[in-house]
């Protein structure tokens, strides 16, 4: 799920020239993170990792991905990985990528509140 709402407010914070160049970032460094991730075997490394791609989703606006991976970091948190699943945390990433990308590219998608 997509909040529309942050997304925008994000593209006025920094601005429409600059937000590409953000998003290109920001996706980025999601990837990267997600290769780490898949590495992982120790609690607190996994609890770093999954904090780090919720606070990307959140300023990002990616809500699904924020709320499992702050499932996921609570989970480590507490040391139970069992329930953890990065694959999970990767396809959930790809498909709020894949609307994201889309719906910037194509000016007819609306781009308001809250898209599943």
């Amino acid at each position: 799920m997509l909040d529309w709402n942050r997304i925008s407010e994000l593209q006025e914070e920094i601005g429409p020239d600059a937000f590409h160049e953000v998003v290109a970032l920001f996706l980025e460094e999601v990837d990267a993170s997600l290769a780490r991730l898949g590495r992982l075997t120790e609690p607190r490394e996994v609890e770093g990792e999954l904090h780090f791609i919720k606070g990307c989703a959140l300023n990002f606006g990616f809500r699904g991905l924020a709320d499992l991976t702050a499932r996921g970091e609570m989970a480590a948190r507490a040391g139970d990985l069992s329930g953890i699943s990065v694959a999970t945390v990767a396809d959930a990433y790809g498909l709020s990528k894949r609307e994201f990308l889309a719906a910037l590219s194509d000016p007819t998608v609306p781009r308001t509140g809250a898209v599943a």
